[in-house]
């Protein structure tokens, strides 16, 4: 199979890549390197570096390579930039998506897995959190992801272009060979931020309210290790070259874990003080999210396997012991 990875060097992305070469795939990677590493594309995979909103670039690649299947990871995703810059937000996130459906469009390719977010729900009416349930984004970034759903929709009642939406909760863990990791700047994402503690790199972690209704007073979330969360890409790609109708599927462990409950594990594994420090709630964090995962599983036929807090955090921190500054060479 060849397939087309955007946004090959950010973090989800690079672990699809690399799994789909572990498969035997051709994979081809569209990468800006706004917020991707050239240091974590794959060796063996083809580079385009560019922009999708541009139509000529995306209409050089197609023409360039055979296309079966596209895979769509080429976003900006911080909640809060995106509530002060929402403009920056539509454009990269839905106009980009409009050029690659054009382009698409124009070459016959009809098949896409498209990385979406489960803040497309919202705060949710209850947990755990299924397909069916209202999609009432309260973020400019949940808007423009269930904005691209929306798009995809329309293309295939007008081209038959195909599509699965995976709706994330919360992804952590690293390539369990360590080759590959997560590397933001600025980092925002509770596991990296815990395992710079660790690191001595931040002299503790804020908890960000305990008074919540949970049982230690903190947020409660669902993370999901990045290798079982590109599995779910894969069995996705497959479901839709099989004939299989457009879909979204919820991605999580179907487990909550509170942000005290992540220090204490990290600590565990790190065998490291990680101090913490309580602070006030951030406006719009709800206090529990959990997914349900049902449809997935039993649609895709996805099986989770590194569903322990453990394992995810035990793969990040060595990523992290062996990357202690990402893919920075120069610090």
């Amino acid at each position: 199979m060849q397939v087309l990875v955007l946004g090959g060097a950010g973090f989800i992305g690079s672990h699809a890549v690399y799994q789909l070469i572990d498969q035997g795939h051709h994979v081809i990677v569209i990468d800006n390197l706004e917020t991707g590493h050239r240091e974590a594309l794959h060796p063996d995979a083809t580079f385009y570096p560019g922009d999708i909103r541009d139509i000529d670039f995306l209409r050089d690649v197609f023409t360039n390579e055979k296309i079966d299947a596209v895979l769509h990871f080429a976003a900006n995703s911080l909640v809060g930039e995106s509530m002060e810059n929402p403009l920056k937000y539509f454009d990269n996130n839905v106009y980009g998506t409009q050029v690659l459906l054009q382009a698409m469009q124009e070459f016959s390719i009809d098949k896409i897995v498209f990385s979406s977010s489960a803040a497309t729900y919202g705060e949710p009416e209850s947990v755990p959190i299924t397909e069916t349930m209202p999609t009432l984004p309260t973020s400019t970034y949940g808007e423009t992801k269930l904005t691209m759903e929306k798009l995809m929709k329309w293309c295939e009642v007008a081209y038959g272009t195909r599509y699965v939406s995976l709706r994330y909760f919360n992804v952590a863990g690293a390539r369990s060979t360590a080759e590959i990791g997560e590397d933001h700047q600025p980092e925002t994402h509770l596991v990296p931020i815990i395992l710079q503690v660790a690191l001595e790199q931040r002299p503790h972690i804020n908890v960000f309210g305990e008074d919540y209704p949970t049982e230690d007073g903190t947020c409660i979330r669902d993370y999901v290790h990045v290798e079982d969360l590109i599995d779910a890409h894969i069995l996705s790609l497959e479901y839709l070259l099989n004939g299989g109708a457009s879909d979204i599927f919820n991605l999580g462990s179907s487990q909550g874990f509170s942000v005290k409950e992540m220090i204490e594990a990290a600590r565990k594994v790190t065998n490291h003080e990680i101090p913490e420090k309580i602070g006030e709630r951030r406006a719009g964090d709800p206090s529990t999210l959990i997914a349900s995962s049902e449809k997935a599983k039993t649609i895709l036929k996805w099986e989770p396997k590194k569903t322990e807090i453990n394992r995810i955090i035990q793969d990040a921190w060595r990523w992290h012991q062996q990357h202690p500054f990402g893919y920075r060479k120069d610090v």
